[in-house]
């Protein structure tokens, strides 16, 4: 079934599209985070480590698209440096899950996934877990969260998008 659900978001046909279409207007209107019952992409989020259980929460997290633009600078210098529009040395989804962790302080980020964009704005879904939640500390598979070296681990960089700005993301595997 997880493999229908993720051939569905990949390809949509026409009746998804429409549906997704319908989504995207009404969380224009929702504030940047926000808190979520369950994950809109189940099939990815249970890959990335989601549970229905306490201490466990999704938060849907907007961001803006495109580039940084900073001021143009007073005074007399060389164009050349003036350089205006910039890149960040770091993706959309690892921005998206700072807000979250900056949202949801007493929370840890797990992991995150894409669930939409359109010409403005991009949304991610973030997987946050309570270090501090007894169902989190006797889970075998959440229980390294609670160790003191995760605390903070977003900004950091050790959640997976994370470790692929870190130049990261293959390590440890053969190809």
């Amino acid at each position: 079934m997880y493999k229908h659900m993720s051939r569905a978001w990949k390809k949509p046909g026409e009746d998804l599209a429409e549906i997704k279409r319908k989504r995207m207007v009404q969380w224009r209107s929702e504030p940047t985070v926000t808190r979520i019952e369950g994950p809109t992409r189940l099939d990815r989020a249970r890959i990335l480590g989601y549970k229905a259980k306490q201490g466990v929460a999704v938060a849907r997290v907007r961001v803006t698209r495109g580039g940084r633009k900073i001021p143009k600078r007073a005074g007399g210098r060389k164009p050349r440096s003036a350089g205006r529009f910039f890149t960040l040395g770091k993706s959309k989804q690892q921005t998206a899950e700072e807000k979250a962790a900056t949202r949801f302080r007493n929370m840890e980020v797990l992991n995150s996934y894409w669930v939409g964009e359109d010409g403005k704005y991009k949304w991610f879904e973030v997987i946050m877990v309570d270090t501090h939640h007894p169902s989190v500390k006797s889970d075998k598979n959440l229980k390294f969260l609670t160790k003191g070296k995760q605390t903070g681990r977003v900004f950091r960089g050790l959640t997976s998008s994370g470790r692929k700005a870190r130049g990261l993301a293959h390590r440890g595997k053969k190809d």
